[in-house]
């Protein structure tokens, strides 16, 4: 049976210079699998998604996240049992490595991981971005997990203001820049999200700064903020 978690890649590995080891999953985004795994898709992200980085521009991982998101919905039981024993074990292995373990199930997909997995885990640290607004609310309003994390995803199709209200809340933002971080963005700080990927780390009410990577290099949407 293939394995649904990995220890991360460049960006989540980044976390263990401040104790942190992030696991997460990979799962074919949008309908690529038959399956829409990110309901709240724009062009813009759909376009500019991080799916076929590094690793991930092979046909055999490509053919291995499909065949993982068919089985999340034609075999939930046996795809939710095998991820409660691997995340056991990965905290485990973490904690052998002197880190703190942490889950981010959404690499790839915007799943509603608190219906199925985050509350059988309270002492674990879960995070996840989304685009979904009615769930980011819920979350800000203190509905969710404690140990649940989201930050919000801005698209080309967020309203500005949308985005001073989530932050103006106590939420946090993430944005895609082009080329730089600028101090701030619409009045409100911007942090640097490139740093690490600890997202449950951040202060709140900021902008979670993120320079294009990939295809965003090429968006032209407005997914990818041009910084004043």
């Amino acid at each position: 049976m293939a394995k649904l978690l990995n220890a991360g890649n460049y960006k989540t590995r980044k976390g263990e210079k401040y104790g942190w080891k992030t696991y997460g999953i990979h799962l074919a985004p949008f309908n690529i699998s038959g399956k829409n795994v990110c309901a709240s898709a724009t062009t813009g992200c759909s376009t500019a998604c991080l799916n076929t980085a590094g690793r991930g521009i092979m046909h055999s991982v490509q053919d291995a996240r499909v065949k993982k998101t068919r089985r999340f919905f034609e075999d939930r039981d046996g795809f939710i049992s095998q991820l409660f024993k691997e995340i056991k074990s990965s905290i485990k292995s973490a904690a052998r490595k002197e880190l703190n373990s942490c889950f981010r199930l959404n690499l790839t997909s915007d799943i509603l991981w608190e219906r199925f997995v985050v509350g059988h885990f309270p002492d674990t640290q879960f995070y996840d971005y989304t685009k979904h607004l009615k769930r980011f609310v819920r979350f800000l309003e203190g509905k969710f997990p404690p140990n649940y994390h989201l930050t919000y995803s801005r698209s080309e199709e967020t309203p500005d203001e949308l985005v001073k209200g989530l932050c103006a809340s106590g939420g946090n933002v993430a944005v895609v820049f082009r080329n730089h971080l600028p101090e701030t963005w619409l009045g409100i700080e911007v942090i640097d999200g490139d740093d690490s990927d600890l997202r449950f780390e951040d202060s709140r009410g900021k902008i979670v700064g993120l320079l294009e990577k990939g295809l965003a290099k090429k968006d032209k949407t407005g997914f990818v903020v041009e910084p004043q």
